[in-house]
Parts: C-alpha cells; structure tokens; sequence
C-alpha cells in the first residue's frame, strides 16, 4: 500500500487526538538545550523510550514512545516540507507539538514540556476545539433544519 501525505496526515491527527487532553500552562520556564537531531530511534534512546513503529516509509517513520514523562508519538521526516505540511494538517486536530529539525514529538502539555528539556525544539499548539465541546449547535450560530 502507498502511504500518502493526506493518509500520514490523518493518521498523526487521529494520534495527537488520543495522545492530548486538556492541559495547563508547563509551569514556568526553563532553560532549554540546543535542538536535538539524528534518527527517529536515536532521539527515542535520547529521551529514554523503546519505539513501538507505527509507519516505517521513506518520506516519515512514525512511532509511539513511552518514557517516565508519559506517552506520546515521536515522527521523523525526510524533508522540512513534508514535516511542516504533516504539522500544518495535524493542528486542525488539536494537541501539543514539540517541532525539532524533520521531527515532531506530539502528547500532553506536561509530556512535551518534559521532552523539550532532553530534545529541545518549539513547542507549537494545536487548534483547540474545547469551546465547542458539548454543544450540537454549529458554531456560527445558524440553525439547521433536518433537510
């Protein structure tokens, strides 16, 4: 089957979904290293996680990690093109994202700020949808009729 970029999209969003939950603020600042670079299981071994692989293709490597700071989806990506349209989709979805050069970690508030310490990188937050939870009205206030 040939993964492509809308599948790989999906399949991150679909993981930043299962992965974030509502989170606060990470508490404060700290002093945060150079960004780390290297192999999607080198920067596993950098944050102390055994990868379980999720997709192994030329243009992304996918795997879910889970380390002492919680669980969380680490990517690793051919191009800085191609990490940067996967983020641009996945935001839609919501969740937090600790950006590195062609890698993405992606989980909770306190799960990525842990990382950032060892990995480095921005943090970038996704969409969040949470004032529209529990309400069946859309969101701009029109009324539909069941047509």
């Amino acid at each position: 089957m040939k993964v492509t970029r809308s599948m790989l999209a999906v399949a991150g969003a679909a993981a930043a979904l299962v992965l974030t939950g509502c989170g606060g603020s990470d508490g404060g600042t700290q002093a945060v290293p150079e960004t780390a670079t290297g192999s999607l299981e080198q920067l596993a071994a950098e944050v102390d996680c055994k990868p379980n692989m999720q997709t192994d293709a030329d243009e992304i490597r996918q795997a879910i990690c889970k380390n002492t700071d919680g669980k969380f989806i680490l990517v690793t990506f051919a191009t800085d093109r191609g990490q940067r349209e996967w983020i641009n989709g996945a935001k839609d979805y919501g969740g937090h994202y600790l950006v590195g050069r062609k890698w993405v970690a992606v989980g909770e508030t306190s799960t990525v700020t842990a990382l950032r310490s060892t990995l480095g990188g921005d943090i970038e937050e996704g969409t969040d949808h949470s004032a529209h939870e529990g309400s069946n009205e859309p969101s701009d206030g029109a009324t539909h009729s069941g047509h």
